[in-house]
């Protein structure tokens, strides 16, 4: 059964891997895939929230009403200034790719970390994360730094030390508020929609913070 589950997970892992660079290199699968992921990724938050506002109440609906409006308000315009700054600013492109990688490169060595080292648990909001896996994301996403050296000239070492730990600081706590509202709603995964890692929110809930933040992060060293 887990080796069932893994060869999925790889599965499901090499496609996303696939179109991720397939996204890069064509502006219109970037276009129609950002406008699929940001729906999928709306209606999973949608379902989130209805299952943690379950009950009739007018200040159930209003807060439901608020918690959709501004998911929809900030993945849209999240998905805009992405397709903004790939149509019309190659140097930005990097901001944001980098920011990604990083994104990813925590997820990686949250989950090895923390499967290899164990130890403490790092909060009670997912019990499956631990303070090991936290300081493997942090050490991790480090490892980006020597391939993006001739990108960041502008930037010296330390800078980018800081810049990629606090981008894959907000990826993480990103994460955690996802794991904050699937526990709230009582769910393990957003959706099963993706074999092996749950949702498309599963997947994209650290990269919805850092890819902003790491874009502005950017703009202001």
């Amino acid at each position: 059964m887990i080796k069932k589950e893994l060869n999925k997970r790889i599965l499901t892992s090499l496609f996303l891997l696939l179109l991720l660079v397939s996204m890069y290199f064509y502006f219109y699968i970037l276009i129609i895939s950002l406008i699929i992921i940001s729906i999928l990724a709306w209606i999973e938050f949608y379902g989130l929230i209805s299952k943690i506002f379950k009950k009739k109440k007018n200040i159930d609906t209003i807060f439901r009403f608020i918690y959709k409006s501004i998911s929809l308000i900030y993945l849209t315009c999240l998905s805009l200034g992405i397709l903004i700054i790939f149509y019309k600013n190659d140097y930005f492109q990097v901001y944001i790719v980098y920011s990604l990688l990083v994104s990813i490169t925590s997820d990686l060595g949250g989950m090895l970390f923390g499967k290899i080292f164990k130890g403490k648990k790092l909060t009670k909001i997912s019990p499956n994360k631990t303070i090991s896996g936290s300081l493997g994301s942090f050490i991790c996403s480090l490892t980006l730094i020597p391939f993006f050296l001739d990108f960041f000239l502008n930037h010296n070492i330390l800078i980018l030390l800081i810049i990629t730990l606090l981008i894959s600081l907000t990826s993480q706590l990103g994460d955690l508020f996802i794991s904050l509202l699937k526990r709230k709603a009582n769910v393990k995964n957003t959706s099963d929609l993706l074999p092996g890692h749950g949702g498309v929110l599963d997947r994209i809930d650290g990269m919805l913070f850092a890819i902003p933040v790491g874009f502005i992060i950017f703009g202001i060293f």
